[in-house]
């Protein structure tokens, strides 16, 4: 048995696979492998990898903060984006990186949004992370 996954940002969905034998997601209570005749749930997902089995072969996705709904036949995962391991601009990622470190390394004094220069960093991160399963 097989379980079909959709993964759906706000310009519409980046991945659709019918066949997936598992996937597994981070969510923010740990990690979730979903198989098919899941019981139906909604979990909220954290920046991270999701994995999913297709063929015997692992694909690997980087995504950032959202929600994951499923059901027992599918899951559809609602994020703010997500790419292939292999689409990762993996220079690009190094920059954001290196721009958010600059940005915490800053003294408290100034002027920067702690919060957001973390989240950036965490997002740099995962697709360094994610890109090394390419």
């Amino acid at each position: 048995m097989t379980i079909s996954l959709d993964i759906v940002t706000p310009n519409g969905s980046v991945f659709q696979e019918e066949d997936c034998e598992i996937i597994i997601l981070q969510s923010k209570q740990g990690e979730l492998g979903i198989m098919a005749g899941h019981i139906p749930t909604v979990a909220a997902l954290k920046i991270g990898s999701l994995r999913v089995k297709i063929n015997g072969q692992y694909e690997y996705f980087a995504v950032t903060e959202g929600f994951a709904e499923v059901n027992p036949s599918k899951v559809t995962v609602l994020v703010q984006a997500g790419e292939f391991a292999e689409d990762i601009d993996t220079e690009r990622a190094e920059a954001a990186r290196g721009r958010a470190e600059k940005l915490l390394q800053q003294s408290q004094d100034e002027k920067i949004d702690r919060y957001r220069a973390e989240l950036s960093l965490q997002r740099a991160l995962n697709r360094i992370n994610v890109a090394q399963h390419r």
